[in-house]
């Protein structure tokens, strides 16, 4: 589909894929959509890394299994780089249970699929990530982290310290992103408004030096304020 005059700018997309015909596969895809653009394709962590700042994309749909640097190190490469902190990464994984899924939520993703998604799912995911939410649904992203994180590990940036420096009610807050619910869930919980939702989760994440929701949640499942399969 093509863009109208008058249409907000697309989404613009980077694919990182050692599978060209994945990555043929996913573009068609992304293509089809009136709000994406495909701005670059790469097969390995490195080219991903580059193109992440020569094509200036939004979102980038990370493979975590690639030769050389793979989906981890280039999201973390990513993640850390100054000029590129409205990147978002959406990493995809073979298998749900896929314990370097977790690895990359702490090395900055914003969320992560099967790559066995539906077509549907994959761009609404897109959209997600691309407006600042984290791709965390009560099920299988809370599953995963309840699963992995039974010995817990202080993240960089965060931990008890880090968590001494919120308000009762940013902890309240916190618990329920942990949980997955988003801003008009909180809201609702909480008889709060949605903008006052968001507000408290912002200033969450400034007080704790995280990036997006993906990394408040990891911080509340390994500081302890969120116990895992409670």
């Amino acid at each position: 589909m093509t863009a109208q005059p008058g249409d907000p700018d697309p989404i613009r997309v980077l694919l990182a894929d050692d599978q060209t015909l994945v990555r043929s596969a996913f573009a068609m895809l992304v293509e089809s959509a009136p709000d994406m653009a495909v701005v670059g394709q790469a097969g390995t962590g490195d080219e991903a890394v580059a193109l992440a700042h020569s094509a200036r994309a939004d979102v980038v749909v990370m493979d975590l299994r690639m030769p050389g640097t793979d989906g981890i190190g280039a999201t973390r490469r990513i993640a850390a780089a100054e000029d590129l902190a409205g990147v978002r990464v959406l990493v995809l994984t073979t298998y749900d249970t896929d314990e370097n899924v977790l690895e990359a939520l702490r090395a900055g993703a914003s969320g992560f699929l099967v790559k066995d998604t539906r077509p549907a799912e994959l761009l609404d995911a897109i959209r997600t990530v691309a407006a600042g939410d984290a791709l965390l649904s009560p099920g299988p992203t809370a599953g995963l982290i309840a699963r992995v994180l039974r010995a817990p590990r202080p993240v960089a940036g965060g931990g008890p310290a880090t968590l001494s420096a919120l308000s009762d009610r940013e902890r309240e807050v916190l618990t329920l992103v942990a949980r997955g619910l988003n801003n008009t869930e909180i809201a609702d919980a909480l008889a709060l408004s949605p903008l006052t939702a968001k507000t408290h989760v912002s200033r969450i994440m400034g007080k704790c030096g995280v990036r997006d929701r993906a990394q408040l949640v990891i911080l509340a499942y390994e500081s302890g304020l969120v116990v895992p399969g409670a």
